[in-house]
């Protein structure tokens, strides 16, 4: 098995295949781990034989397909309980040894995964570049002049080093991604509650949220469908939607996406051209670019740090920084230095003036799949970090710093390595709930980028399914296309026209007897043979509303699957036999709209 390949479908073959066990696994990566860790920093705590013992000793009782994650390695950020071993969230004097795992770690154990330490970060998560903790400063992985991002920079280097196949950290305003896109690693920021916060030290309480660091998209989808549970422990989890599952992950199709009308790319030389790309391949993949006005999103970004969610922060730390002050950081000091002086007013001022721009900014978002982002404006040097510790990593969350606030799903994924070797990538970000969606366009990219993910090794075009989000699409071929009687309860929905596209040539078409109200429908059936294409319309509305819809459907007229030209299924109308019998084949004309045509040219006593 090569050292650096550790990706979840490596190990599986390699454990099942019996070249390989856990045991010898962890003993290379631990000593490998202690020969980076003096160069790197990246780890605070790694875990020593006696403690890896129990784990290990775990596994060898079980059969390696009994377990979804047998034998996997992982890392845990700081600020993230594992139990028995101390948490310090990058500051000695805050530390505690917790005697319960925190949720997700507890889930990824009882699956089978092996935790190899604890990682370095920012002191108290606040950061975005890895430099801000008393256990030493993280560099990049590839570029030593350069920093791992932050705060989760030990759990990025994790991976990114080849250490271990995924890390745990968090995100609060960029946390989970900056790091990511510095390393050449996915990046996954779900949906806050998707991922219980139990047993994780807040940053921002009602922000926060734990997220992946991963080689490949796939890997980020699996990991996060195995751990996406509600907790009881975490009073802001969230039950995850059935659209939201592992059968939401594929290729997207027939998509757009939002480019932002205001990209910000601080001076760079290289940022545009690479963000143009990453652009192109999504347009050559089927995707339709929309520009958005971006200054919503900024002016909501710039709340994070200018507004009452200072005080939150400061909330975590407020005990230690009266009783310790010199325990927490000068810059974290500095940082938190208005928090006191935030009142009541303020925060609701600051909440009235958010939900006003995500109404805004929710409105942008309506009618695209998702909106395609840089990760970072440009990259910033440790000695720029050194001379000014606060604007370098101010600029480093320019596109990231209003995620959580106004709640949203985002991916950062690799497209593009700079000049110098630097990883470079861009974020897609949608609503909520579209993390198995978005984390499909991720992998779209990685695989069309044709770069190689750490390990060295270049994703492949696999055929994949088709991916899907909160939206469902809807083939109507009769009374509720555009500018017919029954259009309203698609409209009153939320839905919009995809596209007007005909059926396979595998149906026939009957005009319906009309309904007591007098609405004339069709009814659409798939024949063997003697079929034809059928003009529909595609139109898509949130799945949410998929039920009252329905509700609205008569018999005989049912929703089943309908085949279109291109061999696309959707969901759509087709017609029960009975009915089909009561009605007149009117399949020759390709569709209702020709029908209703012909009817109105017809004298009406030969009308049908």
């Amino acid at each position: 098995m090569p050292s650096f390949d550790l990706r979840l479908s490596t190990l599986r073959s390699a454990y099942r295949a019996k070249t390989l066990t856990p045991r010898a696994l962890i003993a290379q990566l631990r000593d490998k781990a202690a020969t980076l860790n003096p160069e790197f920093n990246l780890f605070i705590h790694l875990l020593s034989e006696a403690e890896l013992a129990p784990y290990l000793e775990r596994l060898d009782a079980q059969d390696s397909e009994a377990m979804s994650l047998y034998g996997i390695p992982f890392a845990i950020k700081d600020n993230i309980d594992l139990a028995g071993i101390q948490t310090t969230a990058a500051c000695p004097a805050f530390a505690y040894t917790p005697s319960e795992s925190a949720t997700v770690v507890a889930r990824l154990i009882e699956l089978g995964a092996i935790p190899l330490g604890k990682t370095n970060l920012d002191q108290f998560a606040t950061g975005l570049n890895g430099t801000r903790s008393p256990y030493g400063k993280c560099r990049n992985s590839v570029r030593p002049e350069y920093p791992s991002g932050g705060s989760s920079a030990g759990s990025s280097l994790a991976v990114a080093l080849g250490v271990a196949s995924f890390a745990l950290g968090t995100d609060t305003a960029g946390s989970g991604r900056v790091p990511a896109a510095l390393n050449n690693l996915v990046g996954l920021k779900p949906t806050k509650g998707l991922l219980s916060m139990a047993g994780v030290v807040p940053a921002c309480r009602t922000l926060d949220c734990v997220t992946y660091f991963t080689a490949t998209a796939q890997e980020a989808s699996e990991l996060l469908a195995l751990t996406a549970q509600a907790d009881d422990r975490d009073a802001y989890s969230r039950k995850n939607p059935q659209w939201n599952t592992t059968r939401a992950f594929g290729t997207p199709a027939a998509f757009r996406f939002g480019v932002p009308a205001q990209l910000e790319f601080a001076g760079c030389a290289e940022s545009p051209a690479l963000f143009d790309e990453a652009r192109a391949m999504l347009e050559a993949a089927g995707g339709e670019a929309v520009e958005i006005d971006f200054e919503p999103f900024i002016e909501a970004a710039q709340l994070l740090y200018q507004g009452p969610w200072v005080a939150e922060r400061y909330s975590v730390v407020r005990d230690l920084m009266l009783s310790q002050p010199d325990a927490v950081l000068p810059v974290i000091r500095d940082v938190l230095a208005k928090a006191p002086g935030a009142t009541a007013v303020d925060l609701f001022r600051a909440q009235y003036r958010l939900q006003a721009l995500k109404a805004i900014c929710d409105a942008s978002l309506d009618s695209l799949d998702f909106v395609l982002t840089p990760t970072y404006p440009r990259p910033v040097t440790l000695a720029e970090l050194e001379a000014d510790p606060i604007g370098p990593n101010s600029l480093l969350g320019h596109y990231t710093n209003f995620m959580n606030l106004l709640d949203y799903a985002a991916v950062a994924t690799p497209t593009a390595f700079m000049q110098n070797g630097l990883p470079w990538g861009v974020t897609v970000f949608g609503r909520a709930f579209t993390d198995q969606y978005l984390l499909g366009v991720a992998d779209l990219l990685q695989r069309a980028s044709g770069i190689a993910c750490v390990g060295g090794n270049v994703m492949s075009a696999d055929e994949r399914s088709i991916a899907t989000n909160d939206r469902v699409r809807i083939a109507v071929c009769g009374a509720h296309m555009q500018g017919l009687p029954l259009n309203r309860d698609l409209l009153a929905r939320g839905a919009h026209l995809v596209q007007a596209t005909r059926t396979a040539a595998s149906y026939r078409l009957a005009a319906l007897p009309a309904s007591a109200d007098g609405t004339r429908r069709p009814g659409m059936w798939r024949v063997a043979e003697n079929g034809v294409e059928i003009a529909v319309e595609v139109w898509e509305m949130p799945f949410a509303e998929l039920g009252s819809f329905i509700a609205t459907v008569p018999s005989p007229l049912a929703l089943g699957k309908v085949e279109l030209a291109d061999g696309s299924w959707v969901i759509g109308f087709l017609c029960e036999p009975y009915g089909v019998q009561s009605g007149t084949d009117i399949s020759a004309f390709g569709g209702w709209r020709a029908w209703l045509a012909e009817q109105r040219r017809r004298p009406a006593f030969c009308r049908s």
